[in-house]
């Protein structure tokens, strides 16, 4: 097995106050406690080293959570699959600012002929609402003439509007049309094995890894706790490996995978991404316009979304760094990076919680994790 590429360290020793490592911990305890969660689990690195890999309650209820647990990513996966893209890019496979269309023939139905990669990973593409049929899901074949008769619901590029699934199934055909290759097996030879992650993020679980999946919990509708969350817990989800929202993996793997990025996308000894790609995917190329999903401003670049200067946003925090960047998972979780200090931070669980508490306790849990960081 191939070691994790980032080193253990102490966090005190590198500049992080351990008080406030407490209280995050003190918070999740009392999360579980109240019910709100089985599980956790919490990792965060710094210049290259693995300072916090901690692992709380029950992956899946009865049975405790291990640290190579592996956890419903949701959209976090969304950074993995536009990390592949960026890839593809600089090496001239496309350019952010050429229509699907003209890589993915047969996309330009229903009007969708002038519909750029760009406007799609920027939620802008006008088919947020898309739904890929499950017997799509795992016929690749299937999948591609699915995406293609996806119809508008508005001009692309007019609005900004979150496209949950529908648009990284888009992008996950380009990266087949683009490669000749399944979209997963391309992300975790070319991506993810390169980096030293292939054992701690994937997107499509394979057999042999089915014992490491956490189950994903909701709230009970009638009041009793909480149930498996079906749809999120089948076989034909975990192996789709959705690259809008089906990825499975650690928090260690998603602070490593930051880390590239703050490193000028290196890890490992391997240089993935030049640092100019990076600048120009980890951008805010939508400015303080309103993505009518969130109602805040998101501020997105091509695949994470930055802080920016408005009073909110989803799930980074509200005292980051305007610089900071992330995505986040529905109900679930959140991961982050800080290129002023070089600090990436991730947090998972496994139960799908509603708003407003969900986003509340995001913005709780970054708090205590940015007021450490000295």
């Amino acid at each position: 097995m191939t070691a994790f590429p980032l080193p253990a360290a102490d966090p005190a020793a590198n500049a992080i106050r351990t008080d406030q490592l407490e209280r995050l911990w003190a918070l999740i305890e009392r999360h579980r406690a109240e019910g709100r969660y089985p599980g956790a689990q919490v990792a965060l690195a710094r210049h290259g080293k693995l300072l916090v890999d901690r692992t709380f309650g029950e992956g899946v209820v009865g049975t405790p959570a291990k640290p190579d647990t592996l956890w419903l990513l949701y959209s976090n996966t969304k950074v993995v699959t536009a990390t592949a893209l960026w890839k593809l890019c600089e090496q001239g496979a496309f350019r952010f600012t050429d229509r699907v269309s003209d890589h993915l023939p047969g996309f330009e139905r229903h009007g969708k002929r002038d519909v750029t990669i760009f406007q799609v990973i920027t939620h802008q593409g006008g088919f947020p609402n898309a739904v890929l049929p499950k017997s799509a899901w795992l016929d690749h074949a299937k999948m591609r003439d699915a995406v293609c008769d996806f119809t508008l619901e508005w001009t692309p590029g007019t609005r900004i509007h979150y496209h949950g699934l529908s648009a990284h199934w888009v992008l996950g055909v380009l990266i087949e049309a683009l490669t000749g290759a399944d979209y997963r097996s391309w992300i975790r030879e070319h991506v993810l094995a390169p980096i030293g992650l292939a054992n701690d993020l994937f997107v499509g679980v394979t057999p042999a890894e089915d014992a490491r999946v956490s189950t994903m919990y909701e709230p009970d509708p009638a009041g009793a706790g909480i149930r498996p969350l079906a749809e999120s817990n089948n076989e034909t989800w975990r192996r789709s490996g959705a690259p809008g929202g089906g990825g499975y993996g650690t928090a260690r793997g998603m602070v490593a995978l930051y880390q590239m990025m703050l490193a000028g996308g290196e890890l490992n000894g391997v240089r993935l991404l030049s640092p100019r790609m990076l600048a120009y995917a980890i951008r805010n190329h939508t400015g303080d316009r309103v993505d009518e999903y969130m109602g805040m401003p998101m501020h997105r670049g091509l695949g994470p979304h930055l802080r920016g200067l408005t009073p909110t946003v989803r799930g980074i925090g509200a005292i980051a760094s305007p610089n900071a960047y992330g995505h986040g998972g529905v109900g679930t979780s959140y991961c982050w990076a800080d290129p002023d200090s070089g600090v990436s931070f991730a947090y998972i669980t496994n139960n799908r919680l509603p708003d407003p508490w969900h986003s509340e306790r995001l913005d709780a849990v970054s708090t205590l994790v940015h007021a450490a960081i000295l």
